[in-house]
């Protein structure tokens, strides 16, 4: 097994969370020509006003920030999800990085019905969980509202013939989190945690807790929840050991380039505001730095 992740941070002060408005952690963003780029959102198919406001920032990143997909990391739609649903949560807020050409790959999530699968944009080519390559990353793409035997082996399997230098592993249900209304979830940990360790997974991105959060590295592996694309709720998160960022008062996304041996990320509020932001080195053992 390959040496594990050190997770490195510019950091403005030597607080290890904060949960109020942040300043920029001041770690930018490379833009090299030949790195990978995207986006990440979570729980954001709501059709409302601060849905919109996301979508906006996103474009405006695009502008500097030349993304080609984004993540979508479940509750894709909230309510209702007849065809005009589809046009009002997702095409309309989204048309102008459709139009352009940037692909989004979904995973689902307890508010999805099982049937958006299909769902042509979502590009998931009606599979509940799936894998998809995009040089030097291999993402895997898994469903936990339901984690069989069937599930499991498939990601085994897809995670042992894997060959890109870089893993990433994204579902909804995080199964380490501080946030106050779901936090962990235990028994999906016990199920997934020695596979995504055995198979020296880089990364975990999931949603379902509407806050953002980034956890010290949890056995080699850093955990992000991005849950706050599209709505906020009463409470959000409880610092503890495992917090090493955190953001509940507002919507956010995820801009993140790959590019050799770090990923180098930044977490931007609707307002344009980079709350959380830092580098994760492959290959560099034990976490170092904190957060602001």
């Amino acid at each position: 097994m390959r040496t594990r992740l050190a997770l490195v941070l510019a950091v403005a002060t030597t607080a290890a969370v904060c949960t109020t408005a942040w300043v920029s952690a001041g770690v930018e963003l490379p833009r090299a020509a030949d790195s990978l780029k995207f986006a990440v959102i979570g729980d954001n198919g709501t059709g409302q006003s601060p849905q919109y406001d996301v979508a906006q920032q996103m474009l405006s990143s695009r502008t500097t920030f030349p993304f080609t997909f984004v993540v979508m990391l479940g509750d894709n739609l909230y309510g209702s999800q007849k065809p005009q649903d589809f046009v009002a949560k997702f095409e309309r807020p989204y048309a102008p990085l459709l139009d352009v050409g940037v692909r989004f790959y979904a995973a689902l999530g307890n508010h999805d019905a099982p049937t958006n699968r299909s769902y042509p944009p979502f590009n998931m080519a009606g599979e509940r969980y799936y894998t998809f390559a995009k040089a030097p990353v291999r993402f895997f793409v898994l469903d936990t509202n339901l984690m069989d035997r069937a599930q499991l082996e498939w990601a085994e399997d897809a995670l042992a013939r894997a060959d890109e230098p870089w893993k990433i592993v994204y579902f909804h249900h995080p199964i380490y989190s501080d946030g106050d209304r779901h936090g962990s979830n235990v028994e999906l940990r016990v199920m997934l945690e020695p596979l995504l360790v055995r198979h020296d997974v880089d990364v975990v991105l999931s949603g379902h807790e509407h806050i953002y959060e980034r956890t010290t590295p949890q056995k080699g592996i850093t955990y992000f929840i991005e849950g706050s694309s599209g709505q906020l709720r009463k409470g959000g998160v409880t610092p503890s050991a495992l917090t090493a960022a955190s953001f509940a008062e507002d919507r956010t996304f995820m801009l993140v380039e790959i590019g050799g041996e770090q990923m180098v990320f930044q977490t931007i509020s609707r307002t344009g505001r980079v709350v959380d932001s830092g580098v994760i080195h492959r290959g560099r053992g034990a976490s170092e730095g904190s957060s602001q």
